[in-house]
């Protein structure tokens, strides 16, 4: 299993055996984390649901296509959020995309900051991407925040790219290339 360790919080890849905190974590923030993200239906909110997700995860990880980590507080070891390095492409694109979610409680503590910077180093050094790509919409504020302190440069605008509670939204596209690292 993979475990990457920062200073305020610890990277460990989610097993089966987390869907029930990872349920309530996910319960919990459906109304902070919706905000920026697609609706999902009930049947999202369901152990067995996030048990399903966490296998197809740990599958994709096996063809190295996937890497989904729980945040853990390094002080409580209480799971604070997740981050994904997802869509992994090869030659010739070498690339992957970021996505990552806090708990509201641990919102502005760095946590999300050094998470990101633990899965772009593991993209660039483990996995062995040339590229890590990020999406994120003009209004997320704090997420544009942690892009730019983790040095992602903001390349352009997908017009209307993702449909989030019933309207089409523009995302900024930031990515970080291995030469910058």
């Amino acid at each position: 299993m993979i475990l990457l360790e920062g200073t305020t919080c610890y990277l460990r890849i989610l097993t089966e055996e987390d869907a029930v905190i990872f349920t309530e974590l996910v319960s919990r923030n459906k109304e902070y984390w919706t905000v920026f993200e697609p609706r999902h239906d009930a049947s999202y909110y369901t152990v067995p649901m996030q048990r399903e997700k966490i296998r197809e995860s740990l599958y994709q990880m096996r063809d190295r296509r996937e890497y989904n980590f729980g945040i853990f507080d390094s002080e409580t070891s209480k799971l604070v959020g997740q981050i994904s390095l997802y869509s992994i492409k090869r030659l010739p694109f070498s690339s992957g995309f970021v996505g990552y979610s806090i708990d509201h409680e641990s919102a502005g503590k760095g946590m999300g900051t050094e998470a990101l910077e633990m899965v772009t180093k593991f993209g660039f050094e483990t996995a062995g991407l040339h590229r890590v790509e990020a999406y994120v919409s003009p209004r997320n504020v704090a997420s544009i925040r942690v892009l730019e302190k983790t040095k992602f440069d903001r390349e352009g605008l997908h017009r209307k790219l993702l449909y989030i509670n019933g309207v089409w939204e523009d995302h900024y596209m930031y990515a970080q290339l291995e030469d910058d690292y």
